[in-house]
């Protein structure tokens, strides 16, 4: 049975995007492999789950990329969504670094879920599961 080994966001700058998703979201860089022409090929993983899936910061380079990303931010639709424990004091802690909060935690029944800018051409949710979420393995 196949399993996701990653996954990816376009970004429009590589070393920014590592910045970001490593001091500012608590990820950590797996791997850095230089492709050429400037491009990487770039992993994050969960500090909690090194060998889990990977998320590949891919450059935003292919045309189509760009009216892409712009028409998911201007409708407020996240890139891609990761999970926290309390999405609320994780807004908090965010804000304390500098990073954009772009909708305040909403409690949606059975997530609360925040959307932050990720300063790479990408909104992001963060969203905590409530204990109205039903059991994933049901």
């Amino acid at each position: 049975m196949p399993r996701i080994s990653y996954c990816n966001v376009f970004v429009d700058d590589q070393q920014k995007a590592l910045e970001f998703y490593t001091e500012k979201l608590g990820f950590v860089a797996k791997h850095d492999i230089p492709l050429g022409g400037g491009a990487r090929w770039l992993t994050v993983v969960s500090p909690d789950d090194v060998d889990g899936t990977e998320l590949l910061l891919e450059p935003d380079s292919h045309p189509a990329v760009g009216p892409y990303q712009r028409a998911l931010v201007d409708d407020g639709i996240p890139a891609t969504a990761f999970g926290v424990q309390d999405a609320r004091a994780e807004a908090e802690r965010l804000r304390g670094l500098g990073v954009r909060i772009v909708r305040e935690p909403v409690d949606m029944g059975t997530i609360v879920s925040v959307l932050i800018d990720d300063t790479c051409g990408n909104l992001i949710q963060l969203q905590q599961l409530t204990d109205k979420a039903p059991d994933p393995l049901v």
